[in-house]
C-alpha cells in the first residue's frame, strides 16, 4: 500500500467549545489507484486531505506514506516529503498573481531544490509541464489573464512538476463551470493513469466520484457506506 491512514482524529477548539471533525479515519489506497472522498459540508474531508498530506498533525493516528510514518519525522524532512511525493491541487489555485504561469509552476521546485536543479533545466521542466496540460501557448500570461480552467490547469502543472507519486485535490472543479470541470478531472485522471500515479480528490459530485476507481463515503467525521 502506498498510502495507508490509521484511526485518524482531530478535534478544534471554537470559542471554548471542542469540535470533534475527525473520529476515527482508517483506510487505504494501492499505489494507481484513484480515490474519491465524498460527503456532506462539514464532514471533515478537507481536514482529513490535509493530515494525508503532511500539513496537519492529527491528535491521535499516523499516515503512513509508503511504510514511512509522515508523523514520526522532523518538519524538515516531513517538509521534504512533500516537496518530492505529494501534489496538492485546491479548489482555489493559489497563484502568485505578480507571476506568469511558467514562473508560478517553477516556483514550489525552485525553492525546494536549494540549488540543487539549475534554474535552466526547471525552466525546461515547467515548460514541457504546461505543455502536458495545454497551456504551451499561454507560459507568459499572468493569472488575470487566464480563465479559471486556465488557472487550474497551471495548479495542475505545477503540482505535478516533480512527479509526485500521491496527488491530493480539494474540489479541484469547485470553482469552474460543469463543462471546464469535466475537462480538469478527465486531464486529472488521464495525467494520472499516464504515470501511474495515485490520487485522493475530495469532491461533492457523485459524478466526478464515479469516473474514480474507488469511493470513500464521510460523514460527521467517520467513514460511511
Amino acid at each position: 500500500m502506498l498510502l495507508i491512514a490509521q484511526d485518524i482524529c482531530k478535534s478544534y477548539t471554537d470559542t471554548q467549545k471542542r469540535v470533534d471533525v475527525l473520529k476515527g479515519i482508517s483506510f487505504e489506497v494501492s499505489a494507481g489507484e484513484a480515490v474519491a472522498v465524498v460527503g456532506p459540508s462539514g464532514a471533515g474531508k478537507s481536514t482529513l486531505l490535509h493530515i494525508l498530506g503532511g500539513l496537519d498533525k492529527p491528535d491521535q493516528g499516523r499516515v503512513l506514506l509508503d511504510s514511512r510514518d509522515v508523523y514520526a519525522m522532523n518538519d524538515e524532512t516531513r517538509a521534504g516529503v512533500r516537496n518530492a511525493d505529494i501534489g496538492f491541487v485546491f479548489q482555489f489555485y493559489h497563484l502568485l498573481p505578480e507571476l506568469n504561469a511558467l514562473e508560478n509552476v517553477m516556483l514550489p521546485v525552485f525553492i525546494g531544490s536549494r540549488g540543487r536543479i539549475s534554474m535552466t533545466e526547471i525552466r525546461s521542466r515547467a515548460k514541457v509541464a504546461l505543455e502536458r496540460v495545454g497551456l504551451g501557448s499561454r507560459l507568459d500570461h499572468k493569472p488575470n489573464q487566464l480563465s479559471g480552467g486556465e488557472q487550474q490547469r497551471v495548479a495542475i502543472a505545477r503540482a505535478l512538476l516533480n512527479e509526485p507519486r500521491l496527488v491530493l485535490c480539494d474540489e479541484p472543479t469547485g470553482n469552474l463551470d460543469s463543462k471546464t470541470g469535466e475537462e480538469v478531472i478527465a486531464l486529472l485522471l488521464s495525467l494520472s493513469r499516464e504515470k501511474g500515479r495515485t490520487l485522493v480528490m475530495v469532491t461533492h459530485d457523485e459524478n466526478i466520484a464515479r469516473r474514480c476507481s474507488r469511493t470513500i463515503h464521510m460523514k460527521d467525521g467517520l467513514l460511511g457506506q
